[in-house]
């Protein structure tokens, strides 16, 4: 398993473009096209908030009750979340169009929407955009990397990841990208990952597979613990790579697995550490717990807590507010046996052995803690299970670009 230098594009028989509709009000790219040369299988997790998108619903439909996708269309600048009839109308309108212009099933379209909640989406321009990103699909890097731009909001940085496993003698790749800055708190925040394989696996142990990782990769990453009316993450295989199928949990799935699990840990990663205003990836792992729920609660608590995370931005090793974070997850455990512990590219120091300060010198916590990713490591002492969760610093640049998000 190696990664390489890639994105949606790098997966055999995938063409992606990016452009600029004139959905935003300036003049940035705001819309992408995803296409496969043949029909793919589809995998998808949605958000779990009861206020779901359009093009949630919309989605939801495609992959869980028809056989085959084969594109997907995405803007942002406009959620089309709390929309209505009006704003589903509008999913349908654009599959419909994206069917007409690259002559697939009208079913077979998925729509994603990022951005602004309540507005509805300008339809003419989404028409006029598939219009214009369908000659300009191409396999290219740049082609995936432009794509990666397009559905960016208040992302700094585009997102994107491939990655090459042999499986049954054929080399076979996944490739990705994403979007998500703030409004992210997912459970399947404001999130989307497409994911693109040439594997040839069946649609059942395709879900199978993603819903796997998702538990240990993207569910594990809190910003704002805003859970998103728009998270998506849809997964296309088109079996190009023309290994042997896979249809079953053999040895050949969790190669793939193993693969997806990497892609995804590493689209997650770049959320936490891009969130808005962030200057550090704050990651927290729980090790020896006694059991991986009990692992995940305590984690996902220390690295949603507001105090923690501005304790992180000042770069002040300001243990207690970790240990009380802990304490009110609602996970069960002796504070008195926790050590914990401040790890980064500076180094590593132990903070507190069985609950108590071991005198640590501030100067050395402040010097790891100064560093752009930062990790804290919580040993309860308690068994083997362990989990990882993903978060950012909080910053006064967040309260800013959320202040002015719709200006």
């Amino acid at each position: 398993m190696k990664k390489i230098d890639g994105g949606v594009t790098a997966a055999i028989g995938f063409k992606a473009a990016g452009g600029s509709a004139g959905i935003k009000k300036a003049n940035t790219k705001d819309m992408a096209l995803l296409y496969s040369i043949v029909p793919c299988v589809a995998a998808g997790t949605f958000t779990t908030n009861v206020v779901k998108a359009a093009p949630v619903k919309w989605d939801q439909h495609i992959v869980y009750e028809c056989e085959t996708a084969q594109a997907v269309v995405c803007n942002s600048g406009v959620a089309n979340a709390c929309t209505g009839e009006e704003g589903y109308g509008y999913c349908k309108q654009t599959a419909q169009k994206a069917a007409d212009v690259l002559g697939i099933p009208e079913d077979s379209v998925l729509v994603a929407s990022t951005g602004v909640i309540g507005a509805q989406i300008p339809i003419d321009k989404i028409k006029a955009g598939i219009e214009m990103l369908s000659p300009i699909l191409s396999n290219s890097r740049e082609a995936a990397s432009i794509a990666a731009q397009a559905i960016m909001t208040t992302d700094t940085v585009q997102k994107e990841v491939a990655l090459q496993t042999q499986i049954g003698g054929k080399t076979v790749t996944i490739g990705g990208m994403c979007k998500g800055s703030g409004m992210i708190h997912p459970n399947m925040c404001t999130m989307l990952s497409f994911l693109t394989t040439d594997a040839d696996i069946s649609k059942e142990m395709l879900q199978t597979a993603l819903s796997a990782v998702v538990q240990d990769t993207y569910n594990m990453v809190s910003v704002d613990g805003d859970t998103s009316t728009n998270d998506t993450v849809l997964l296309l295989a088109n079996g190009l790579a023309a290994n042997s199928p896979i249809n079953e949990k053999n040895e050949d799935y969790y190669k793939f697995l193993e693969a997806l699990y990497e892609v995804n840990r590493t689209l997650a990663r770049k959320i936490a550490s891009d969130g808005e205003g962030a200057t550090a990836l704050f990651e927290c792992q729980v090790v020896n717990a006694e059991s991986k729920a009990q692992a995940v609660t305590l984690a996902k608590s220390v690295i949603t807590s507001s105090l923690t995370k501005a304790a992180i931005f000042g770069h002040d090793a300001n243990w207690g507010r970790i240990l009380c974070a802990m304490g009110y997850s609602g996970a069960q455990f002796d504070p008195e046996k926790v050590d914990l512990y401040f790890q980064s590219a500076a180094g590593t120091l132990k903070i507190i052995e069985n609950g108590v300060s071991t005198g640590y010198s501030e100067e050395e916590a402040t010097r790891i803690l100064s560093e752009p990713e930062v990790t804290a490591i919580c040993d309860i002492k308690m068994g083997e299970a362990k989990a990882t969760a993903w978060g950012c610093d909080l910053t006064y640049e967040y309260v800013k670009i959320n202040a002015d998000y719709r200006s």
